[in-house]
């Protein structure tokens, strides 16, 4: 089960996972993403730090947006993974191409 909230401020935009992404859900991130990148969203943070699990089908959406989110100048900052969910961002290269941060401090100086 997945819950997503966003957030926005005049810098920012936050999407909080709450649950599982996996192939059964990870349209709800796709279209919650859309929807932002279609605006004027030009920083994104996305709150990890109650996200449980994450399949290849969600790690695939953020994989989608990153040629998109570089042309569009579009600021994206993932952090307070748990230790297993991070590693396997780490185990697919998607830390070396996403910035992953420990806590929301360290994001926020990111922007």
């Amino acid at each position: 089960m997945l819950k997503i909230e966003t957030a926005k401020t005049s810098k920012y935009t936050t999407i909080k996972l709450i649950g599982e992404v996996d192939a059964s859900n990870s349209v709800e991130l796709d279209e919650a993403i859309v929807s932002l990148v279609e605006g004027d969203t030009m920083n994104l943070l996305v709150d990890g730090t109650q996200l449980e699990y994450i399949s290849s089908a969600g790690l695939g959406v953020f994989m989608s947006y990153i040629e998109e989110f570089n042309d569009k100048d579009i600021n994206l900052v993932i952090f307070g993974l748990n230790e297993k969910v991070f590693h396997v961002f780490h185990i697919l290269g998607l830390d070396q191409l996403i910035n992953i941060k420990p806590n929301e401090e360290d994001a926020l100086t990111a922007l």
